[in-house]
């Protein structure tokens, strides 16, 4: 069969449980529709505002030492520029966060912090790195989580849900054993009931009276303090995150409307080969690079990992924790690439500090898994009083990773992952990660924040 010039075919191939959709022609690439403000949630000026306050605001936190933004901060990529996090028993914010040496932290937070970017996208209906938030209308809110059917009713979207499951993280947010009501109403397994923490966060903000005031400005449901629910306030921080770090105005998003100056050379030879040869948008596709599914790459494994208190061995099973089913063991849901020159170090774990070493990784995962150092790490994730030195994990669990590893080994040239970094580098938005609204000048509670 002859190929005519300028008739476009694709090959379908399968690479573990990625199909990559491979054009013989360079020139003819399947790339995305540009985004726009309609693809995502709609706002409204007032909540987005009530929801900027309370997402810097320490009120949330158990000992009102902590915000949202102490892990997901503007400067810092809408990340902490740090591989692993400490939350509660921390000072300080990103890489100079230390512990507190007279209230340390049990433990590090076992997973890298992800940006916010985009998560106001309709298209995003998981969250979380293993994907324990997701949309399911067999549930009766709409939404599985890990409350099962003690999730309360009236969250607007994912991501309001997903904004509130840290205050309950006695790592992240609540706080230690027995130190605080919230802490105490989490270590009695109470999260949304009447005695549960999330009720107690909201009666913090119903007797705060500026909170008040706002809330009835916001939201026309709220006539007094008792009004104000639970999800009231996770969905007005969703709505300030969903406007806040939209970020759809990059020289790729500009190439994509059809200035085809808005890429140099080097980046759309990177973008043939995101596109082409090197099969990255098998999984990142779409617009916001990202096809929403799991998948197992071969990441590596260290710190305290996600595992229950008693076991005694660190390691992050990924998707399995949330679907017991064995074939998920080790995927994580495929990160968004905008503004990833921003949100610094990569992978679950934050196993890689620079695009030119996650590139690397990703064409022999299994080369990169075997030879990875912890001085590789960025900002190795500082040591506490009561916790263990982040370690690899075993042997062992490392040939398990490997063994899951659903992706083959590509052929790059060192100028061809050259123009890739150019490429992703190009998919950073105008205003580098600084948002629209940036930070308060105070909040409600009169409390500090970073």
């Amino acid at each position: 069969m002859m190929i005519k010039p300028k008739f476009y075919i694709s090959i379908l191939l399968m690479v573990g449980n990625c199909f990559l959709l491979q054009p013989l022609l360079a020139e003819q690439l399947l790339l995305p529709k540009p985004l726009s403000s309609s693809d995502f949630i709609i706002t409204k000026k007032e909540s987005v505002k009530l929801g900027q306050l309370l997402f810097f605001d320490p009120i949330l936190s158990g000992n009102k030492n902590i915000s949202c933004a102490t892990c997901h901060h503007p400067d810092l990529g809408t990340a902490d520029g740090v591989s692993l996090s400490i939350g509660e028993g921390g000072i300080g914010l990103g890489d100079k966060r230390v512990s507190d040496v007279n209230n340390p932290p049990d433990q590090i937070i076992g997973r890298n912090a992800p940006a916010l970017f985009n998560l106001g996208a309709k298209q995003f209906t998981s969250l979380f790195h293993d994907g324990r938030l997701e949309v399911d209308e067999s549930q009766a809110n709409g939404i599985r989580t890990p409350l099962g059917q003690s999730m309360m009713m009236g969250f607007n979207s994912v991501l309001s849900a997903q904004a509130m499951f840290p205050i309950a993280s006695p790592d992240e947010m609540a706080g230690h054993y027995n130190e605080n009501e919230i802490s105490i109403a989490i270590r009695k397994g109470q999260v949304a009931g009447k005695e549960g923490a999330w009720n107690i966060v909201t009666q913090r903000i119903q007797n705060n009276p500026e909170y008040v005031n706002l809330f009835k400005q916001s939201l026309a449901t709220i006539k007094q303090a008792d009004d104000i629910k639970f999800t009231d306030i996770a969905n007005v921080i969703a709505d300030f995150i969903a406007m806040e770090w939209q970020a759809i105005d990059s020289p790729f998003d500009a190439y994509l409307k059809g200035n085809k100056t808005a890429l140099n050379t080097k980046a759309q030879a990177g973008m043939k080969l995101f596109y082409g040869r090197a099969g990255c948008s098998s999984c990142h596709s779409g617009a916001l690079q990202t096809d929403h599914q799991f998948h197992a790459i071969a990441m590596p494994q260290f710190g305290p990992g996600k595992t229950a208190r008693f076991e005694t061995s660190n390691h992050d099973t990924g998707r399995l924790r949330v679907t017991g089913n064995v074939k998920d063991a080790y995927k994580f849901r495929t990160p968004s690439l905008r503004n990833i020159t921003l949100t610094a170090p990569y992978g679950h774990s934050g196993a890689f500090k620079t695009l030119k070493e996650v590139i690397r990784h990703h064409i022999d995962p299994i080369k990169s898994l075997k030879a990875f150092q912890m001085s590789n790490l960025v900002f190795p994730a500082p040591n506490a009083n009561n916790t263990r030195d982040p370690q690899l994990v075993s042997q062992k669990e490392i040939e398990k990773i490997a063994g899951a590893n659903a992706l083959n080994p590509v052929e790059l040239t060192e100028k061809e992952i050259d123009h890739l970094e150019v490429f992703l580098q190009a998919l950073t938005d105008k205003k580098l990660g600084g948002g629209h609204l940036g930070k308060p000048k105070s909040v409600p509670s009169g409390l500090t924040f970073d």
